[in-house]
């Protein structure tokens, strides 16, 4: 099965906004057109096709048609550089562009066909030469989407229609427990809200859930909190996701002081804070529930069942669930190693199989933890981890008992070198109270944290540096240690 096939099962009503709705039928229509434009240009199965879109209906075409095609979908941040923009343009190899009139002179410099769309109808303007060593994968590999980059430049993972289907349908099992798929309520399929841009594979990834769940989508030109509020009220969404810095912009909007009918928010893109879902669960009474997967291995590997949503909901905040049913997660020298079908098969591309053992576990590169009921809970990067004169300090540690402090908004901790200790704990915070200073706040985690763990320096500042997926970027906080 491709992931194409998902437009089949869509509802009439496929993609709601802000403003306008855009029916079933019409993005079918966009997304073959597409799909006969790009086979028309000489597209070959296998074949890169890269994409700078608005985030709305246009993008979903895009990424159908283009697939109908038989091509490798790429999306391209239009926030992008024009360096940046060349850079990833020069490792992708493409042999057409798609986007919208408005943007289409970023790539006048490109010897490529070029897709255009408005109104959901489509134009090709072709080349006059054809591209040089276009890059090839075979007919599974569905879309490339560069990685985050906090730990490295990015790099083009390739992801695969049945390994996103396999864990797309993993996740829904464990969401509906028991009830079985044909089990239908009286009520029609709630759309699934996606509060972040498709030009992330976050984005993308919701879009595909929700279709494949029978389901449209409720898309944001960008996020805003008194959108997304009305947006809820409006679709009467029962659970949503949000990403941290989606759910703290939410948090301490004054203007929005009630979520009803939400009951559920699932965290995504990075870790969350079981001080920030508290506090997001005692102003609106939405419960907050972590979960973990990573763009190397093609999306969500652990979550929460609704049984397990309603049991322990309350007292495992901050916890990111436990592991979708086959797929095996374990700990080794503090580190989440993954096993999933396809990395066990070693079906990954050739750039990631430094991560990955012979049996088939994968390096995720963050730190975390089992508690006894099997529930794992994230203390941040390996790479992030401190070594205090040989004692081990995890920020996610710190972080969260500089969180619970009263006034503090933000939290995040690096190591920072150190002649004596080797590295000690800094802590950058973003406080909502002027009045609270670094000394306070150090006698603070001195009442709540062993020696070795209490930062040696508090900084305050306005604001996190953080990427498109809402990650902070550590590597940016520790440059400020030394201005």
């Amino acid at each position: 099965m491709s992931l194409a096939d998902l437009l089949d099962g869509l509802p009439d009503i496929a993609v709601h906004t802000v403003d306008f709705d855009v029916m079933r039928a019409d993005l079918v229509t966009s997304a073959h057109q597409l799909g006969t434009l790009l086979t028309e240009s000489g597209l070959s199965t296998g074949e890169v096709v890269a994409a700078m879109l608005p985030n709305d209906a246009v993008t979903i075409a895009a990424l159908f048609g283009t697939w109908l095609a038989g091509g490798v979908y790429t999306p391209l941040n239009p926030r992008a550089a024009d360096t940046e923009l060349a850079t990833q343009l020069q490792t992708l190899r493409p042999v057409a562009i798609i986007t919208t009139p408005d943007l289409a002179h970023r790539f006048s410099g490109f010897a490529l066909p070029v897709a255009t769309c408005s109104d959901l109808t489509w134009t090709l303007t072709p080349s006059s030469e054809h591209p040089i060593d276009p890059r090839r994968y075979d007919a599974d590999v569905a879309l490339l989407q560069f990685t985050s980059g906090t730990t490295g430049p990015p790099k083009p993972v390739p992801l695969r229609h049945a390994t996103v289907l396999d864990l797309i349908d993993r996740l829904l099992a464990k969401l509906r427990g028991a009830k079985p798929p044909s089990a239908k309520a009286n009520r029609p399929p709630m759309p699934n809200l996606v509060p972040l841009s498709l030009s992330l594979w976050a984005g993308i990834y919701q879009v595909l859930f929700a279709f494949r769940a029978g389901s449209g989508v409720v898309l944001m030109d960008r996020f805003s909190p008194t959108d997304f509020a009305a947006l809820v009220k409006r679709h009467q969404l029962r659970s949503t996701v949000l990403p941290p810095a989606a759910l703290t912009m939410v948090l301490h909007d004054d203007s929005v002081t009630d979520l009803a009918p939400l009951r559920i928010v699932r965290s995504i893109t990075a870790p969350l804070s079981p001080v920030q879902a508290g506090r997001f669960r005692d102003k609106f009474g939405v419960i907050v529930l972590n979960s973990y997967g990573q763009t190397e291995l093609g999306g969500e590997v652990v979550g929460w069942s609704a049984a397990d949503a309603r049991e322990w909901g309350e007292t495992k905040l901050g916890s990111v669930g436990r592991p979708l049913p086959g797929i095996d997660v374990t700990i080794a020298d503090d580190e989440v190693m993954v096993r999933t079908p396809t990395t066990a098969a070693r079906n990954i591309d050739a750039a990631f199989l430094d991560r990955l053992t012979d049996d088939g576990w994968f390096h995720t590169g963050d730190l975390g933890w089992f508690d006894d009921d099997g529930f794992l809970w994230l203390d941040g990067r390996v790479s992030d981890m401190i070594n205090r004169g040989g004692l081990k300090v995890f920020p996610g540690t710190v972080e969260d008992v500089l969180l619970a402090a009263d006034g503090v908004r933000e939290a995040a901790v690096v190591g920072v070198p150190d002649e004596r200790l080797g590295e000690v704990p800094w802590a950058f915070v973003v406080r909502d109270d002027e009045s609270i200073s670094e000394d306070g706040l150090v006698t603070w985690c001195r009442e709540r944290l062993t020696p070795y763990r209490v930062p040696a320096r508090i900084v305050f500042i306005e604001q996190l540096p953080r990427n498109d997926v809402g990650k902070v970027v550590k590597r940016d906080l520790i440059e400020l240690t030394t201005a």
